[in-house]
């Protein structure tokens, strides 16, 4: 484990998992089991904002043909650079507490104030057809899928300073200079809880290293075989 750039004790982390475990009994009733006694396997990738999370799932993609990435809904505005059904599925907030009544939705969070959550429907295609799936969410949504995959690889993404990750919220120019401020804010909260939840840790200070990291993560959790 690498040495922890960050330090906080996570205390002003909370999380809500209303209807969490209810989601975990629909799934036994379909006899969908949270031990992944299917062929597929889940890994949970998470990380502040700006650490480029996306960009490694994306390289992993190319680098294991087993596995696939689960593309999540939400109701944040797209950006000019994002490919509705590629970077998420964008919809309206009515749509998306359609599908949370529904059931539709594996987990969901608010994060920042716009909803974020993970269809049900292509994880389980996926995880039957024998895929390693990578749920690319935020902490609170991956404490909600740990419960309904207890045995899911968790990897979080960290930045080699803070400092580096104000300058990529900034590089990036998606948000505005206060909606920059309020996430990288909200970074520290979320490290301090990822120490206390995730197996692994995997600094971005290259690219390539990071991926190979992940890779190796993957390969040792297991696949279809």
């Amino acid at each position: 484990m690498p040495n922890r750039p960050y330090q906080g004790t996570g205390s002003e982390y909370r999380v809500e998992r209303n209807k969490t475990y209810t989601l975990l009994k629909v799934y036994a009733e379909a006899g969908m089991t949270g031990t992944n006694s299917k062929k597929g396997r889940v890994v949970i990738v998470s990380g502040p904002s700006g650490v480029g999370k996306s960009t490694i799932c994306k390289e992993i993609l190319k680098k294991l043909d087993y596995v696939s990435l689960s593309i999540s809904v939400t109701t944040r505005p797209k950006s000019e650079a994002e490919i509705d059904g590629q970077d998420y599925w964008f919809i309206s907030e009515e749509d998306f507490r359609e599908r949370i009544e529904k059931g539709l939705l594996l987990e969901y969070a608010e994060v920042f104030g716009h909803m974020y959550g993970t269809p049900k429907d292509k994880v389980d295609e996926e995880l039957r057809a024998g895929k390693v799936v990578i749920l690319e969410i935020d902490v609170q949504g991956a404490i909600k899928a740990r419960v309904v995959f207890p045995d899911a690889a968790m990897v979080f993404i960290l930045p080699p300073s803070a400092k580096d990750l104000a300058e990529r919220l900034n590089n990036r120019g998606r948000e505005a200079g206060d909606v920059a401020e309020e996430r990288l804010n909200g970074a520290s909260a979320e490290i301090a809880a990822a120490w206390q939840y995730y197996q692994h840790m995997v600094i971005n200070e290259d690219l390539q290293q990071a991926v190979n990291e992940c890779v190796q993560i993957i390969e040792k959790t297991g696949t279809e075989t």
